[in-house]
């Protein structure tokens, strides 16, 4: 790759991060139940999305053996995005980004799980560092406070997104990227639309189009320019430098929400982003040895 092309691309990718790193503050802004915000956002993205697929003449076709696999994708990708929007209003941008960012390392303990691989010591030893983390993100151990409770669906929306990848993984070769957010944006917006019916929507005209940006910018540019910029990077240097996506939230969150995280809260979110760096860092080397050992 040349030096002009490369600066670019990592241009093209940390452009990525930043829209994607929108979703944070759009999420505290936006008050309205999570599940209607969700369930909107996931509408408008099919729509732009739908027709990106059209006009790039992409095969929307799914296998039957397929399409139950990206159907529960969806769901879980829904269920991702409701909890952490969950955890940003019980909290702030920085500990629902953090709070989600302990994806990898639950990937790390439930992929070998699942797929029935081994194991390895070197993922229980960064899972740990990773519960440090999530400690110090903590004031205290208490049901009734409310950043106890942001960071707990935190986790359990990184728990539902290292599912969805993980059910994802095998799939991701035979499909157009866009196409696969289609379907899963789809099955969000089918099963998420009972909502608009039992909550309060009261709102949804006011935050229309923070809803409307986060559809656009967030999802539909910003997943879409990630997918594409994988195609100039390995996966694992894709992964390195989606580390900077809390630290970008939280720098948007410090402008335009006046939000200034706490001591702890810098102290938790430098240990679990150092350990998806540290896990980021050992998958590329173990990758380049790999061509020296055959």
């Amino acid at each position: 790759m040349k030096k002009g092309n490369l600066t670019k691309n990592l241009l093209e990718l940390n452009l990525a991060m930043l829209f994607i790193s929108t979703s944070g503050v759009l999420g505290r802004y936006i008050d309205m139940p999570s599940p209607i915000t969700i369930g909107l956002r996931a509408l408008l993205a099919c729509i732009v999305l739908f027709l990106f697929c059209k006009w790039k003449k992409a095969n929307l076709r799914l296998q039957s053996k397929d399409r139950k696999t990206i159907l529960v994708s969806g769901i879980l990708l829904g269920l991702h995005w409701t909890t952490y929007f969950y955890a940003l209003q019980l909290s702030n941008v920085a500990i629902g980004m953090l709070s989600l960012f302990t994806f990898p390392a639950i990937t790390a303990i439930l992929e070998p799980i699942i797929l029935k691989t081994k194991i390895l010591k070197v993922h229980l030893f960064l899972s740990l560092l990773v519960l440090i983390g999530i400690y110090f993100l903590v004031p205290n151990f208490d049901l009734q406070n409310s950043q106890f409770k942001a960071v707990g669906f935190g986790v359990l929306s990184a728990f539902c997104y290292a599912l969805r990848n993980i059910a994802m993984k095998s799939k991701i070769d035979h499909y157009d990227g866009s196409v696969l957010m289609v379907y899963q944006l789809l099955a969000i917006a089918v099963c998420w639309s009972p909502f608009f019916f039992l909550l309060d929507a009261s709102n949804l005209i006011t935050y229309l189009p923070a809803t409307i940006l986060l559809a656009l910018l967030t999802t539909s540019i910003g997943h879409t320019l990630f997918l594409y910029s994988l195609k100039n990077f390995s996966t694992i240097t894709a992964s390195i430098i989606s580390c900077t996506q809390p630290i970008y939230g939280i720098l948007i969150g410090l402008i335009l929400l006046r939000e200034v995280p706490e001591l702890t809260t810098i102290i938790g979110g430098l240990i679990i982003i150092s350990t998806v760096l540290a896990e980021s860092i050992r998958l590329n080397l173990l990758e380049k040895q790999a061509p020296q050992q055959k």
